[in-house]
């Protein structure tokens, strides 16, 4: 599958292609600690809406749901700079009743520059949390590893 703006799934991993560009560095002209976020957040989002389940999807559902990053856990192993060409990777590692865990990582050329382990869950328009709807966990059920799903991910992003 050749990239787009809405990156490539191959197996049971996204790749979701980002430039550092300018605007995303501090002054020593590597990437500021905050964009790795940033980048984090377009490969999630970008990966949910490819699999039907983004934004728009869960805003048209009978009561409208949103997702939102409960915690997120960030490891910087190496600097990118200026101009890079980078990719982040995603992964769902488990799904729960409330709660989707994600693996995600960032490469340059093959090398793991930063890694983040992200839990996401759906809330109500009033900030509530809510159930994961049976439509997302039916979309979904054939990334995470479990007793249900022996040939899902193996909790690893290497794989």
């Amino acid at each position: 599958m050749s990239p787009t703006s809405e990156g490539t799934a191959g197996g049971k991993i996204h790749r979701f292609p980002v430039r550092v560009y300018y605007e995303d560095t501090d002054f020593s002209g590597f990437v500021y600690h905050a964009s790795y976020l940033r980048f984090m957040e377009r490969g999630r989002s970008e990966f949910l809406r490819i699999c039907g389940i983004g934004h728009q999807m869960l805003l048209q559902l009978r009561e409208p749901l949103f997702w939102t990053v409960r915690s997120i856990s960030i490891k910087f192993i190496r600097p990118a700079g200026i101009e890079d060409a980078l990719t982040v990777h995603t992964r769902v590692a488990e799904i729960g009743g409330a709660r989707m865990f994600l693996e995600q990582r960032i490469e340059r050329d093959g090398e793991e520059l930063t890694r983040a382990d992200v839990e996401v869950c759906v809330i109500s328009g009033a900030g509530r949390p809510r159930r994961i709807p049976e439509t997302v966990r039916e979309r979904m059920a054939i990334y995470p590893r479990s007793a249900d799903n022996p040939a899902g991910s193996q909790g690893e992003l290497d794989a």
